[in-house]
């Protein structure tokens, strides 16, 4: 017969195991809810960074829809919207160079209405090698600043490739096939919105979790 000693034990054992499970999804949910925030804020910042308060007046994260194209380098790749006074002014687009050294490098690429770049940030995380091709990153060095102002016919496209290349763009010393990567990628963002479709401004805006997990 079971002892009045181990079944005590055993119930508090279980109401133990109870509680801790409990504790643990609590934590969890808390945890994915302040993980999912986080990542929206980074969202918010570099949207900012590439695309500028003044060349909008709409929230770009609540103005977005999904794209499939090959230019962008991705599957479902999501396209923000800017609008000022209801009208288009341009888009930060989702774009992935395939070839980086280390793997995809995940960008975000903003044009105005006419094609000129407003800003490119890389999308962490990434694989390129420290000390080298992670120079593609705004805190270890301003490269990624030089495609500002940069359109799809200024350079031209000879232009659109490294120096080694014979194109406009610095590479790193030591590595050359992390700027390689970025600079076509950029170039290929910049051809799909210059042939953009027709209803690129008129699609309705998906939602999803990039939408509402913070208020501004």
């Amino acid at each position: 017969m079971i002892s009045e000693a181990v079944r005590r034990n055993t119930a508090i054992l279980s109401l133990f195991a109870v509680t801790t499970a409990g504790v643990l999804a609590f934590t969890h949910e808390g945890t994915r809810s302040r993980i999912a925030c986080n990542r929206q804020q980074a969202l918010q910042t570099s949207l900012r960074e590439v695309m500028p308060a003044e060349h909008h007046d709409n929230v770009l994260r609540r103005d977005s829809i999904r794209v499939n194209d090959a230019r962008l380098g991705g599957e479902k790749q999501r396209i923000y919207r800017a609008r000022k006074n209801g009208e288009p002014a341009g888009a930060v687009m989702e774009v992935t160079a395939p070839d980086g050294y280390g793997g995809p490098i995940d960008l975000l690429v903003g044009v105005d209405q006419a094609g000129t770049i407003t800003g490119v940030r890389v999308v962490p995380p990434h694989n390129e090698t420290p000390g080298l091709g992670d120079q593609i990153e705004t805190d270890k060095s301003d490269w990624i600043h030089g495609f500002e102002g940069k359109s799809l016919n200024s350079p031209d496209k000879a232009g659109w490739a490294v120096k080694k290349d014979g194109g406009t763009f610095d590479s790193f010393t030591g590595a050359t096939i992390t700027p390689r990567a970025v600079v076509n990628a950029v170039h290929q963002a910049l051809r799909f919105y210059d042939q953009r479709p027709s209803e690129l401004y008129a699609r309705p805006a998906t939602t999803g979790e990039e939408s509402e997990p913070c208020d501004e």
